[in-house]
């Protein structure tokens, strides 16, 4: 009779993952604990702060659609800072690349012809230039790496800075995407897209507001996790981070490799630009990357290299975006408070994520 035998190594992943999950999860609690002391001590009601939570975040069909479509971005630009850092590569200029997107796809979206495009291209188009100016954007700091030895984490910054002051340039100014002005109220910003532009609705009559990006991030998720772990490039990438030196002495194309995933990081968050603009807001406006990138940054940080880890994090950091909005809409936390609260979150995770690096070290 055979008899099922379970290896030590089976035994061992079984155990971390569990140990990730509690260790997690305790830094989530003591985050938790911390905003209500938090929101406590400034006078608000907790009842009325965590009724406001819960009805922005999960409240309704609409408020989980908005939750859901906040957490493509993080989800997008977490998946390319997963995928540039296999290499050892830091992408800090989501920010950037969000907003090269988003410019993109408004001036393309707002070009004659686009909108009367058959078969979906009126939406596909836009999307696909800002993938494309995104990975352009990502490009340029890989190929400073691979050329001149540029500390990437600086050049992904500073290539930010460019690009936001370029989105406020975009919105003020009528020669480039700023709407005609009939008035002095006329707001600094482009004019609204068209409807065939615009994202197609997932179970419209549902009233969630879901649209196209979900199965678009998705799909887009588990290409790269295939990538990584079966694919060429994938091997080239990590031995790149492992040790460069070698992989060059082993005739692996280290320019390439490093160009490419600065620049597939950056169509990852050119393409969270377009599903911002075409999927929810519409018009360009200055701010229109709202910490975006910056908050997909820390969702690729605390995935610890998994794709999966990803998809988790930003859903996280959806929803407590949601959340938070409401809470200072309607129960008038402040928001310097509300970002506090993030903060927190952000750190006591953070700091799990880091105690179980060194843990698997020792």
């Amino acid at each position: 009779m055979n008899t099922l035998t379970v290896s030590p190594r089976s035994t061992w992943l079984r155990s971390q993952r569990m140990r990730t999950v509690c260790v997690l999860a305790g830094a989530a609690l003591v985050a938790v604990i911390a905003a209500l002391v938090l929101i406590a001590s400034v006078g608000v009601p907790l009842g009325d702060a965590l009724a406001a939570f819960a009805d922005g975040a999960w409240g309704s069909a609409y408020a989980v659609g908005a939750s859901i479509n906040r957490s493509l971005a993080f989800a997008l630009v977490g998946t390319g800072f997963v995928l540039a850092n296999r290499a050892q590569l830091t992408n800090v200029g989501g920010e950037g690349q969000i907003a090269i997107g988003g410019i993109t796809a408004t001036a393309v979206s707002l070009s004659g012809g686009v909108a009367h495009l058959p078969f979906g291209l009126a939406f596909i188009l836009p999307m696909f230039a800002a993938a494309l100016a995104g990975g352009v954007w990502g490009a340029i700091p890989g190929l400073l790496k691979a050329r001149a030895g540029t500390n990437e984490v600086i050049s992904t910054l500073l290539m930010s800075f460019i690009a936001v002051w370029f989105l406020y340039w975009c919105v003020q100014s009528e020669a480039l995407l700023r709407q005609p002005m009939s008035n002095a109220a006329t707001l600094p910003e482009s004019l609204e897209i068209s409807d065939a532009t615009k994202l197609p609705q997932l179970a419209a009559d549902s009233g969630a507001g879901l649209h196209i990006g979900l199965p678009i991030t998705v799909v887009l998720g588990i290409a790269v996790a295939i990538l990584l772990l079966r694919t060429r490039f994938g091997l080239y990438l990590r031995a790149v981070g492992l040790n460069a030196l070698a992989a060059r002495r082993a005739g692996m194309p280290i320019t390439s490799t490093i160009v490419g995933a600065l620049a597939l990081a950056g169509a990852f968050g050119g393409l969270a630009g377009a599903l911002m603009l075409q999927g929810d807001q519409y018009s360009l406006k200055a701010g229109f990357s709202s910490g975006y990138g910056f908050d997909g940054l820390v969702v690729g940080l605390l995935a610890r290299g998994s794709v999966t880890g990803v998809f988790a994090a930003a859903l996280l950091f959806g929803f407590l975006r949601s959340g938070g909005i409401n809470m200072e809409m309607v129960a008038s936390v402040p928001s310097a408070l509300v970002l506090v609260v993030q903060g927190i979150v952000i750190v006591t995770l953070a700091g799990g994520s880091l105690w179980l690096d060194k843990q698997g070290a020792r």
